[in-house]
């Protein structure tokens, strides 16, 4: 058998409510293309492309919610207002009429909010205790308020995606925004019922889930994604082990998700010793639920730089002026930009035939190739491009 070949990859997938031709997820990509937080006209057809290119279910880039604090980010969409619908149900009507379906994901980027940015230039960040990551302050810690405002948003804003004919919701949980604030230890250094262990650390996703469920209803699918690492310290882990990683994933479940969205930079590297199983394999295990692998499928590198950059613009945050604060993070997304070659599969098939996982995530090779899936079922990697982050720069 052909090492890069994945049959498995074109067999139907079925959950309730949720039925798809293969296993195939487009993965959520931030473009900063949608200027004023509205998708661009161009979006429709960017994400059918993917469609008609074999894609089975898009979700969205990360999309805004109405909270005031909720971005740190200019020309990113936004799931509220009469404009913004308008665009997505554009969205929802072409990828629907190309024959696939499409989940909405859900934002609030908490202490990375980039200063002078949004609707309402003037707040600051919000996050569990005030910190990008430990040492490193942003903005100012939640209050009940807060947390109860934030919340409500993510209901309003799932409920509106679904009246607009969105399949699901996928909740962003991870990459050090906002929810995983919540979850990182050395982000969430709280001493009410929202800080301390692990167990307490969850009650903020907890609760958003059980919100959002209430808000779409018992048959709507619910997505969580969730990482290990963080954009401001890309080597950080929630959890050390499968039982605490049960400890994390199972009351998410208990409150309403119905799949995990397992975030890593390369999906084939196991997760905990003793077991080659990958974070989207033990999330599955441990729960389960629907997951969905990701991490560089397709690709010969990850799209974080390893070198330490990373995390060193990070800690330069909070010493810096608002001009600075701005580049430092603009810098972040060049090094998360990183170009990368074309590769071959690192036995995706073996571990979809023993079902570790059930879905695959790809993001930057369907970016250089829209029609990707149907090159893959053909084994046509000779015509498969590799990514280069100038691809970045306009939707297609």
């Amino acid at each position: 058998m052909n090492n890069n070949a994945c049959y498995s990859l074109f067999k139907r997938f079925e959950m309730p409510s949720l039925s798809l031709p293969n296993r195939i997820v487009m993965a959520p990509m931030t473009r900063y293309l949608s200027p004023g937080h509205v998708p661009s006209p161009e979006a429709p057809a960017y994400y059918a492309r993917r469609v008609e290119g074999g894609v089975g279910l898009v979700i969205t880039e990360a999309t805004i919610i109405d909270e005031p604090h909720a971005t740190a980010y200019e020309d990113v969409p936004g799931m509220y207002g009469e404009e913004a619908a308008r665009a997505w149900k554009a969205v929802v009507d072409a990828v629907h009429g190309a024959g696939g379906k499409i989940f909405s994901q859900l934002w609030h980027t908490g202490a990375i909010r980039k200063p002078g940015v949004g609707p309402r230039p003037d707040l600051p960040a919000l996050s569990p205790s005030g910190l990008l990551m430990p040492g490193v302050s942003s903005g100012r810690e939640m209050n009940q308020a807060d947390i109860d405002a934030v919340i409500a948003s993510f209901a309003r804003a799932a409920k509106l995606a679904t009246t607009l004919g969105f399949d699901g919701i996928e909740i962003h949980g991870a990459h050090g925004y906002l929810v995983d604030q919540f979850l990182w230890e050395g982000s969430n250094q709280r001493k009410d019922v929202y800080g301390g262990d692990l167990e307490a650390r969850n009650r903020f996703p907890v609760e958003l889930v059980s919100a959002i469920r209430a808000a779409v209803g018992p048959l709507v699918p619910i997505s969580f994604r969730f990482s290990q690492w963080k954009q401001q310290d890309y080597s950080a882990r929630l959890v050390d082990s499968p039982a605490e990683l049960e400890q994390l994933l199972q009351p998410l479940a208990n409150a309403g998700v119905d799949i995990f969205h397992a975030s890593t930079r390369r999906f084939w590297e196991p997760e905990f010793p003793g077991s080659d199983l990958n974070l989207a394999g033990w999330a599955r295990k441990i729960t389960g639920k629907t997951a969905i692998s990701v991490g560089s499928v397709c690709l010969d590198n990850d799209f974080v730089d390893s070198s330490g950059s990373y995390e060193k613009l990070m800690r330069g945050f909070s010493d810096s002026s608002t001009a600075t604060q701005n580049e430092l993070l603009e810098s972040v997304g060049q090094l998360m930009s990183t170009s990368a070659g074309a590769a071959g599969l690192h036995g995706l098939e073996a571990r979809l035939e023993r079902d570790e996982f059930d879905l695959v995530a790809i993001g930057r090779a369907l970016i250089a190739n829209p029609d990707l899936p149907k090159l893959l079922s053909r084994e046509q990697w000779e015509d498969v491009r590799s990514y280069d982050a100038q691809m970045l720069a306009e939707l297609r």
